[in-house]
Order: structure tokens, then C-alpha cells, then sequence
């Protein structure tokens, strides 16, 4: 476009002739943005996070974070007389007395889950991808740390109606803190400020839940979304995409309509899933005392595999120079609080620097990966979605044993066996799956796409005619490059790789890298050897330019 769109100059000149931004606004206005349904996701996260803003802010109105004791004379009848903390009876009076307040204390909770759903999906979206490569490797850093932040931030507000089921979930909560070593009892302290219930772990963690964690996520969020505009956005391979431009549409008018809409459809579907859904009826669990618990209690499933940690844990301890008076460290709360989140966390904010010096590629990438481009990479997430979702599964071993009639020692010990052995499958079963994937495309640029016209041959065979691909889908095959592999003198290796460090990161190099199906170079060709026929008019006998069958296996040993 010559001119500027008079949509975008009026706006424009308004702001330049009194804030002198003018400048800044017609050049980003018109910032292009890549067109890909997986984008979506990390949208999906940011949409929740302003719906739960929004009704969390609703809910202050009414909510009383104190554990002051008072006798229930509310509209809900079966809980009349009943003694309560002022906090779970400012619930009820949410849910029963003020106009549309169920409606958004239910809206709250859907959208806390998909808020830290769709980080999930977006975190594994540019996991798979390789989208947090160079530049972008601190912008990854500070979505792990708001994924994190999410957490914690979604147990406080879990806890606040002081219900019989979320005081079960606090009750796990400070028996996993205090058995923390050495700092255990000051963080307990910090929280229940005494012993366990004690009078202010309501009104502390409201404050976290409304102020702290909130006012965090949104700098962190707000730092994100800048980083991502600075650095602009990955797109995947294709027609005319290359690491020096993004081919989409621009901010204003198409995406901004875009989004608007899909930040729509998003408060649709949450609100549609709070008015249909019954979510967290804290009714029904009455007040939570210390001395009750109720049968089949989960938590959210952001937190549910720290409870598969704490069930499928043998119970070992250790006593510090043998007795229990010198001290006790209980393992079978220490590992599942720390080694199941710590691995996964570090593990995510590490990995980018791992593959960097596995791979020795400090090239700058704004080319996203398909994920069967890169198979260890999309292993060891597979790996990690698996060990995560046993945990997740025996978080309610006891509900399995009851519905399928299986002893709950069997389930617990299936539990400690499947959390080795699903991600080691994963793993396994994923690398064939993309090592499959990229022999098809392979076969596609080889043979073209299967047609489903039969040819008879003049030696009275038949064969399926195949003719090439489309462009753009041609162009979107050959976009794979390689997994950059070390290299160096075979006579003189460099410094950094003399020593074991150095051999082991070659090794892990060759490994990791490489190419493990070559791509077809040239195009599809037909029996004579010749080019094949423009895109849908060209014939090809089944298996030529096949790769050779012992080459392939060769490769992929």
C-alpha cells in the first residue's frame, strides 16, 4: 500500500499532534501477523486471564476473607445453624443471595482452568515447534515463570471459600510445606501464622490471590506480549516465508477484528460451561473442620499431580544421624513436592540452552519447526506429557479402585511402575511415529500425491497415477532444515571438546542432529526419467523415486 488507509491516518494524526506518536502508530498499526490455528492457543490463555480479572474483581465485592466464626442464617436451609467461618459464609450468600453471583463465581473457576489450560497448550506449542529458539529464549523464560506463577496463584484461590473440599486441599498443602527441610516451619509460619488451621490463612492468602500473584502475572504478561511484537512472530514454512519476513495479514483492521471475535468466543464457551457446568458446589461439602475429610476429594487437575506424587511415594524417611530426635527429613512428601514440578519447570527453562550447546546453533529463528522435523525434541515432550499424566491418573487411584473394582495397593503399585515406564514408551513410540511422518513427505516430493486414477501400462500392468503436490504444500515439505550437528577437524578437535564433557557433547550432538530421513531433492519424475506433468496432470508408477529400501533402513538405525 502507497497511502495510508484513512481509517489508520485520522487516528494518527490525533495522537501525533498532541503526544507526538503518530510515527509509532502507523508503524505498528499495520504490523503483519502469521495466520496459523495453533496461534490461537496462547490467545485462548490471554482472553482468560482478562475474564478472570474481570469477574475475580466482581467477586471482591462480596467476598469476606476471615476465619471469624459465625452461626449461618442465610437462605440455604440445610446449613441454618450451622457454625462457619465468615469466609465460607460470604460464599453461600455469593451463590444463593446476590443477583448472577453463582453465575460468575462458576465463570471464575472455568476460566482459572482454561487460563492454565491454554498456557499448557501454548508452552507445548512452542515446545514442539522449536519457537523458543534465538531471540526468543527469554520470552520462553517468562512464560515458565508465569505457567508457575499460575499455579500457585490458582491453590490460593482454590482455598479461599474454606469449604470442607478446598480445607482438604490446604491440609495437604501445609503438610507438604512444613516438611520442607529448614525452611519448612517459616514458610508454615509465613502462611498459617501458627499452627495448623490457625485465624489468618484466609486473609493471606486473599491478599496473594487478588494483589500479588495478579499484579506479577500482569507485568509478566504485559513484558511477553511487548517482547513477542518486538521480536516479531514465528510462522511455519511455506510459499515465500523465509527467516527474514511474516507473511499474514496486519494488525489493523484483520487481526484486531480477529481477535476481538475469538476473545468472544472464548467468553462464550466460559460462560456457557458456568452456566451448564455445576463446578465446585461448595454447598454441598458444608465447612470444612479439621477433623472431617470427604470421600473422594481431588483437586483441580493443575494440581493433581502432586497428589499422584504424594499417593504412589513409598513411605521413606530419612533420620539424620540415625536417630529421630537429631531430625527427620519424610522423603515420601519431600521428592513429590519438589522432584516431579522442579523437574519439569527446570527442565523447561533449561532446555533451550541444552539444545544450543548440544547442537552448537546460535543462529537467529523465526521458521517454526513441524515437530516431526525434530523427533528427539518431540520425544522428550511426549516423554514429559506422559510422566505428567500418570501422576495426574493416580491422583485419584482411589476412585479407580472403587469404580473398577481393582485393589488399591495394585493401583499404587501400577502407579510406581508406569511413571518409569510410560515416559521411556513415549519416547520410543513417538521417535517411529515421526521418523514414519517424515518418510511420508519424503514419498510425497518422491512420487507426488496419490490421485486415485488407475493407468494401465502398455506391459499390461496398472499403476495409480500421481501427479506433484500443490505449491504451497510443496513449498511447506521442502521448508525442513536439518538439526544442526558439531563439526570439526577429524586431526585437530577444538578445545571444548577434548576432554569427556567435550566427547559426551559430541556424541549427544550426532545424536540429537542430523538428518535421519533426507529430504527428495528435484521433483517428482515419471518412468522415462523425465519431469513429471504440471500439478494435477502428471502420472507416476507406483514406487519410482523411492529411496532404496536398504539406504532407508540404513538410516534409520
Amino acid at each position: 500500500m502507497k497511502t495510508v488507509p484513512g481509517r489508520i491516518a485520522g487516528p494518527a494524526t490525533f495522537l501525533d499532534e498532541r503526544l507526538g506518536a503518530g510515527g509509532f502508530v502507523r508503524r505498528n498499526i499495520r504490523k503483519i501477523f502469521p495466520d496459523h490455528w495453533s496461534f490461537l492457543l496462547g490467545e485462548i490463555a490471554l482472553y482468560s486471564f482478562v475474564i478472570l480479572l474481570l469477574t475475580g474483581t466482581f467477586l471482591t465485592f462480596w467476598f469476606k476473607p476471615s476465619m471469624g466464626e459465625i452461626l449461618y442464617d442465610g437462605t440455604y436451609a440445610p446449613l441454618k445453624g450451622v457454625t462457619m467461618s465468615e469466609a465460607y459464609a460470604s460464599t453461600l450468600k455469593l451463590s444463593f443471595e446476590v443477583r448472577g453471583g453463582l453465575l460468575i463465581r462458576q465463570i471464575h473457576h472455568w476460566a482459572a482452568l482454561v487460563f492454565i489450560g491454554g498456557m499448557m497448550a501454548h508452552a507445548l506449542r512452542v515446545f514442539f515447534t522449536g519457537a523458543y529458539r534465538k531471540p526468543r529464549e527469554l520470552n520462553w523464560l517468562i512464560g515458565v515463570v508465569i505457567l508457575s506463577i499460575a499455579l500457585f496463584e490458582g491453590l490460593t484461590g482454590y482455598s479461599l471459600p474454606d469449604d470442607l473440599l478446598s480445607g482438604a486441599g490446604l491440609r495437604v498443602t501445609q503438610g507438604v510445606v512444613i516438611g520442607l527441610p529448614v525452611v519448612g516451619t517459616y514458610l508454615n509460619f509465613f502462611l498459617f501464622g501458627g499452627e495448623y488451621p490457625g485465624e489468618d490463612v484466609i486473609s493471606r492468602f486473599y491478599s496473594i490471590h487478588i494483589l500479588l500473584l495478579p499484579g506479577l502475572i500482569l507485568a509478566l504478561v504485559t513484558a511477553h506480549l511487548i517482547l513477542m511484537w518486538v521480536q516479531k512472530h514465528t510462522q511455519f514454512p511455506g510459499k515465500g516465508r523465509t527467516n527474514r519476513n511474516v507473511v499474514g495479514a496486519p494488525f489493523y483492521p484483520a487481526f484486531m477484528a480477529k481477535s476481538g471475535a475469538f476473545f468472544l468466543f472464548t467468553f462464550a464457551v466460559i460462560a456457557g460451561l458456568g452456566t451448564f457446568a455445576q463446578i465446585n458446589p461448595v454447598w454441598l461439602y458444608g465447612p470444612y473442620s479439621p477433623a472431617d475429610v470427604s470421600a473422594g476429594s481431588q483437586p483441580d487437575f493443575y494440581l493433581a499431580f502432586l497428589e499422584g506424587a504424594l499417593r504412589i511415594m513409598p513411605a521413606w524417611e530419612i533420620n539424620l544421624f540415625g536417630t529421630a530426635e537429631a531430625g527427620t527429613i519424610p522423603l515420601s512428601v519431600v521428592i513429590p513436592a519438589l522432584v516431579p514440578l522442579g523437574l519439569v519447570i527446570v527442565g523447561m527453562a533449561l532446555y533451550p540452552f541444552v539444545e544450543r550447546w548440544i547442537t552448537g546453533d546460535h543462529r537467529e529463528h523465526h521458521l517454526a519447526d513441524r515437530p516431526r522435523n525434530n523427533p528427539h525434541r518431540t520425544s522428550i515432550g511426549m516423554a514429559v506429557i506422559a510422566f505428567y499424566g500418570v501422576l495426574w491418573l493416580f491422583g485419584g487411584n482411589d476412585i479407580i479402585s472403587a469404580n473398577f473394582r481393582v485393589d488399591l495397593y495394585t493401583t499404587t503399585w501400577a502407579g510406581r511402575i508406569l511413571v518409569f515406564v510410560a515416559p521411556a514408551l513415549a519416547y520410543a513410540i513417538t521417535y517411529r511415529v515421526c521418523l514414519g511422518l517424515q518418510r511420508s513427505d519424503a514419498a510425497v516430493l518422491a512420487h507426488g500425491v496419490e490421485s486415485g486414477v488407475i493407468k494401465r501400462l502398455p506391459n499390461g500392468g496398472y499403476v495409480e497415477v500421481h501427479s506433484r503436490p500443490a505449491e504451497d504444500i510443496e513449498a511447506h515439505l521442502r521448508g525442513r532444515e536439518p538439526v544442526p550437528v558439531l563439526s570439526y577437524d577429524e586431526t585437530v578437535p577444538p578445545k571444548g571438546l577434548r576432554g569427556p564433557l567435550g566427547r559426551l557433547r559430541l556424541r549427544m550432538s550426532r545424536a540429537y542432529g542430523g538428518e535421519k530421513i533426507p529430504p527428495v531433492n528435484g521433483h517428482p519424475h515419471d518412468e522415462d526419467g523425465q519431469a513429471a506433468l504440471p500439478r494435477g496432470q502428471g502420472a507416476l508408477p507406483e514406487g519410482q523415486g523411492a529411496l532404496p529400501e536398504g539406504q532407508s533402513r540404513a538410516l534409520t538405525r
